[in-house]
């Protein structure tokens, strides 16, 4: 029986605690003494050796540890929506001025002592960010000062910081009376912020993205595309052979990669001819439940899912559908790039050590294959119109009652069903283009969602709650 190439030295008794420890790395990138729980960290020290080897092996992934935390530092191949912080109690994601105040607050800790008070490192943000146009810090200034909180949530909860006195409230309500002391873990800081390459050396965002250069010819190639192959499966809830180029489509079909993936997570692949995916039956290895009990969006989505699939198979409406080729991922992650280096200052770059990844990008293009298609046996998708999903909001507001939707949502149908929508694009299962949605592969998973409602209380409003979950990455 040949050896195994993941998790080489690992029992088989003790498989289950590695693929855990593996899967609290991937899901999270940093494990502290308090951060996602009390024990996680000594289960990944316990493994730190082969883990590292492994995400080096498998991803080109660098695992670095202390005694006090663990570390992922990932290499990305692209950009996308999905990628964002969430503030500690909302789970709203971050927005520009949240992401702005956390980088120029990790630097103002780098640059203090074992403990600040927020009053005096509000000081030092004030400064750093009064010299950005556009920015700045302004107490009276609507958000402002909640934006300061939810990143200061979001440290104390990793546990870069820990306040010793006062409380985050009191300074919100009152700046000039109320304060709050933290002690300072520099490690824990130095960890969150650590890019693969440094800024100052790159004259666009595609600099921080990983690119092939060990080596020309087709072997290396190969080599990458595996290796981009596994961290696509390993990062997206669902992977389309459609949207990857003809080298890494055919290392996703490799019988290793699976092995390889379900060894280390302890989860298995799914393979369907449009695409693979990772499948987490363990319900804690996913940053988004769906379907199940995550809230009224995540079940509207699930719900118009339904609505979809009912369109899709009545033949008197099936036949109005329109198909759409989707837009190359390509060329939309081309226009995300120019709006990301819309906003790039070049006051800062140092031109004699910037990097310029399009000329990478170029060579490389040079020596693909001619011949290998890069989109083969790629289809029209459905394409759902906007009025038509607002058609289906109505509907569902009509059949479950607006109560049904939380006091957040029963007067803003609108609302809800972008939010919906928008999950539905992160997971993707629905692609968003001008005038609507086109509807993936993956969301046929789900044409029978509704088989699992409830029925309705006495007072014939349902309770809008899926009994069962199904989760993936």
């Amino acid at each position: 029986m040949p050896a195994h190439r993941v998790a080489a030295s690992v029992e088989t008794a003790d498989l289950g605690s590695y693929q855990q420890a593996a899967r609290l790395m991937l899901l999270h990138g940093i494990v502290t003494e308090s951060y996602p729980r009390a024990k996680a960290l000594a289960l990944v020290l316990q493994w730190a050796d082969d883990l590292a080897k492994d995400f080096r092996d498998l991803f080109g992934y660098s695992l670095q540890t202390s005694a006090r935390h663990a570390r992922l530092l990932r290499r990305l191949d692209a950009f996308d929506a999905s990628q964002a912080f969430l503030t500690v109690k909302s789970k709203r994601p971050f927005d520009r001025r949240r992401l702005a105040y956390l980088c120029l607050i990790l630097a103002c800790l780098h640059r203090s002592r074992v403990e600040i008070n927020l009053a005096d490192l509000v000081k030092l943000l004030t400064a750093s960010a009064n010299t950005i146009e556009h920015l700045g810090f302004d107490a009276t200034a609507p958000g402002h000062k909640d934006a300061v909180v939810d990143v200061m949530d979001w440290l104390v909860f990793r546990g870069a910081l820990r306040i010793s006195d006062g409380s985050m409230e009191d300074w919100a309500r009152d700046h000039d009376r109320g304060d709050a002391l933290f002690d300072i873990d520099h490690d824990t800081c130095a960890a969150l912020f650590r890019p693969n390459k440094p800024l100052q050396h790159l004259v666009g965002a595609a600099g921080l993205l990983d690119t092939p250069t060990a080596g020309t010819g087709r072997d290396p190639r190969r080599r990458f595309a595996a290796q981009r192959a596994r961290r696509l499966l390993i990062e997206y809830p669902v992977v389309y052979f459609s949207d990857t180029d003809a080298e890494t489509a055919i290392a996703l079909r490799q019988p290793t990669l699976a092995e390889d993936i379900a060894r280390l997570t302890g989860l298995p692949v799914e393979r369907r001819a449009e695409g693979i995916m990772l499948v987490d039956t363990t319900g804690h290895f996913t940053d988004k439940r769906f379907p199940g009990r995550g809230g009224a969006v995540n079940r509207t989505a699930g719900l118009i899912l339904a609505k979809i699939a009912d369109l899709r198979e009545d033949p008197d409406r099936a036949s109005s559908l329109h198909y759409l080729l989707p837009t190359d991922p390509g060329e939309e992650h081309a226009v995300l790039l120019s709006r990301i280096d819309m906003a790039l200052p070049q006051a800062g770059t140092l031109e004699a050590l910037a990097h310029d990844p399009h000329a990478d990008a170029g060579e490389h293009a040079a020596e693909a294959d001619p011949d290998s298609p890069e989109h083969e046996g790629q289809t029209g998708l459905p394409f759902v119109e906007h009025g038509t999903l607002e058609q289906m909001i109505t509907e569902l507001y009509e059949e479950f009652g607006p109560s049904s939707f939380t006091n957040k949502w029963q007067a803003d149908p609108g609302g809800l069903l972008a939010e919906a929508v928008a999950l539905l694009a992160d997971l993707r299962l629905v692609h968003i283009v001008p005038g609507g949605i086109l509807v993936r592969p993956a969301a046929g998973r789900y044409r029978n969602i509704t088989a699992v409602l409830p029925r309705p209380a006495h007072d014939g409003q349902f309770a809008l709650d899926f009994p069962t979950e199904e989760t993936s990455r």
